[in-house]
């Protein structure tokens, strides 16, 4: 998939999001293109069984097509996160490049910049600390080498924060992430999912013998296994 038809699976994604639903004229105006460009794109994807689409009718997204737009924008949220909190750019300025590098950013590249962003918000002076960590555990310390904070063990003295699992959590709680505790496939596939440090995540239910936990991350409703609920340290929303 092209990196512009991969645009136009993420604008469909959040325009499903936030209405439920998705028109031609709404991703024209979202894209600023034409309607025929958009049909033209939207042929494309529907050859790859990403969408469901018929003139005049509403888009729909195929589960693999939902997958994959997600996939897009949680790589841009956290690349424009990183631009504009770490290195200080204007918003739109952040988006833009977010946008152009959110199709080449690579599992590897994500799941250290994701190690980043729990190096911050668990240790003090970030960016020296940071770099001494990572040459002290390598990008792909394990859970075990942390302390139970989520912190790396080179930050041990740091008063431990209270925090929980997302399997802790009751029906109808909130939470935010702060570490993904996971390593390989696992890692990469609740990363996709949008789990993301600095993630507010609702628990709205559980199934019949408490498997699986169906969760609510921005606006998408997933379901977790109670094992992979419990390697997602949270705090909470208020602390």
């Amino acid at each position: 998939m092209s990196p512009a038809l991969e645009d136009y699976l993420e604008t469909i994604y959040l325009l499903v999001q936030e209405h439920g639903f998705a028109r031609v004229k709404d991703i024209a105006r979202a894209r600023d293109v034409k309607a025929a460009t958009v049909s033209i794109a939207l042929r494309k994807l529907a050859e790859l069984e990403l969408v469901r689409y018929e003139r005049r009718e509403y888009i729909a997204l195929s589960p693999h097509g939902e997958e994959a737009g997600r996939r897009v924008f949680t790589r841009h949220r956290l690349l424009a996160r990183f631009f504009e909190e770490v290195l200080g750019m204007p918003a739109a300025a952040a988006s833009e490049q977010a946008c152009a590098m959110e199709h080449s950013l690579t599992d590897d590249a994500m799941n250290r910049l994701v190690r980043f962003f729990e190096f911050v918000g668990s240790c003090p002076n970030v960016v020296d600390s940071f770099r001494e960590c990572q040459t002290a555990l390598g990008p792909g310390c394990s859970p075990e080498q942390r302390n139970t904070s989520g912190a790396c063990a080179l930050c041990s003295e740091k008063e431990e924060d209270p925090q929980m699992s997302l399997a802790d959590l009751k029906p109808g709680q909130s939470a935010v992430v702060t570490h993904v505790g996971a390593a390989g496939a696992l890692r990469q596939r609740l990363l996709d999912m949008g789990i993301l440090p600095n993630t507010t995540i609702n628990l709205e239910r559980s199934g019949p013998g408490g498997e699986p936990l169906w969760i609510r991350c921005h606006g998408a409703r997933l379901a977790l296994r109670r094992t992979e609920a419990t390697v997602i340290r949270v705090r909470d929303e208020m602390a």
